[in-house]
């Protein structure tokens, strides 16, 4: 947040425009909660022995991998907040209009930050593997989809309109190719 403060001279935060009870705020409470499960509660319940899993998942070699898949993942997050440069935002303030990124990662996905972050979690979910990590990670999953897909895109496309919809049809949401929306007439 400093660095983004020092570069653009505004943190990107947003949080404070979602209204108590909309898609917005639900998606917060919902990723919020999926994050603390995954980066807080499984590896404490992994360090106390709570909540064991007794399978390859708990190999010392994959918990290794995971953590060096979460670590990339966090090193890719920053890399694509940067490439956003001063549209970097967290959460929609629906006054505010930013330029429509799409050059850099945002070339491939249309959410590069979002599926950084979903890599940099399931890493962390693997590296403390338990059913409060898969619970965190679903509820991650979830509350990402939720803003992507009922608070952002719709503001993108009233925001940018044709550019929106058009880049919207070339590129997928997440994974290159995959989540494009249709093109309307």
């Amino acid at each position: 947040m400093a660095v983004q403060r020092r570069r653009t001279g505004d943190s990107g935060f947003r949080f404070a425009a979602a209204a108590r009870g909309t898609r917005q705020w639900w998606a917060n409470r919902i990723s919020g909660a999926g994050s603390l499960l995954v980066g807080v509660a499984a590896p404490v319940a992994d360090l106390l022995g709570l909540d064991p899993v007794v399978s390859p998942l708990s190999s010392p070699a994959l918990r290794t991998a995971a953590a060096v898949v979460a670590a990339s993942g966090i090193f890719c997050t920053y890399a694509a907040q940067l490439a956003m440069g001063t549209a970097w935002r967290i959460g929609v303030d629906p006054t505010e209009r930013t330029e429509l990124v799409t050059s850099g990662p945002f070339a491939f996905v249309r959410n590069p930050i979002f599926t950084t972050a979903l890599i940099t979690f399931t890493g962390l979910a693997l590296a403390s593997p338990s059913l409060v990590a898969l619970a965190g990670l679903v509820l991650v999953y979830a509350g990402i989809q939720m803003q992507v897909r009922a608070v952002e895109e719709p503001h993108l496309l009233a925001t940018h309109g044709r550019a929106y919809a058009d880049y919207a049809a070339r590129v997928g949401r997440f994974v290159p190719g995959i989540g494009r929306l249709r093109p309307t007439s």
